[in-house]
């Protein structure tokens, strides 16, 4: 853990408790994650079994622990998942595709309870990886895909156009596609636009 930042270096904790001072020439601080005030309250009427500060603790079909109605995912879930895109994206569609399924087998119950049912009628909530990409500058990406019960790395010029192809596949609209695809084709031929207005 941090325990100070200087000039030049940084001093961090050691789970055993002795510190250790680390230098540095460039240090970029992406921390303070705070859950938002609709979370807080939610955890505040659930106190007794809400006992993370950090978000709501579900259970393995997202049910909000001490609730009897409600349902977390995503970035405000603490679900034992590390709080990614693809994470909550996988949790979104999990929990919509259970929920209509519960809801069209109950068409003739409108008052069945659709907490209860998910529980005894579906199986819980489990995060499959689909691997991790990353653009790192330069026209090169590197990616870390599962392919059967192992793990593929790689890196380069083929691997960025390969996350290219990824990112535009997981837009939602033909529109948002179009845009950032000529956004590309605009950057590659006149190059990246740092005027101001």
């Amino acid at each position: 853990m941090v325990k100070e930042v200087g000039e030049k270096s940084f001093v961090v904790q050691n789970p055993d408790g002795s510190r250790s001072e680390i230098p540095y020439g460039l240090l970029v601080w992406a921390t303070g994650i705070k859950s938002q005030p609709v979370v807080d309250k939610i955890r505040a009427q659930f106190a007794a079994a809400q006992t993370n500060h950090r978000g709501l603790l579900v259970d393995e079909f997202l049910r909000v622990k001490g609730a009897n109605d409600v349902w977390a995912l995503g970035d405000c879930a603490l679900s034992g998942y590390a709080p990614l895109a693809q994470v909550a994206a996988q949790q979104g569609k999990w929990l919509s595709r259970n929920l209509n399924k519960l809801a069209a087998q109950n068409a003739d119950t409108p008052d069945a309870d659709l907490f209860a049912l998910i529980e005894n009628k579906c199986r819980p909530f489990k995060y499959s990886s689909q691997g991790s990409l990353a653009y790192i500058g330069s026209e090169k990406a590197i990616a870390d895909l599962p392919f059967f019960n192992r793990n593929i790395t790689a890196g380069g010029i083929a691997t960025f156009w390969f996350w290219k192809s990824a990112y535009l596949s997981e837009l939602f609209s033909l529109r948002n596609t179009t845009l950032v695809a000529s956004d590309w084709i605009k950057r590659f031929f006149f190059g990246r636009d740092i005027s101001r207005e």
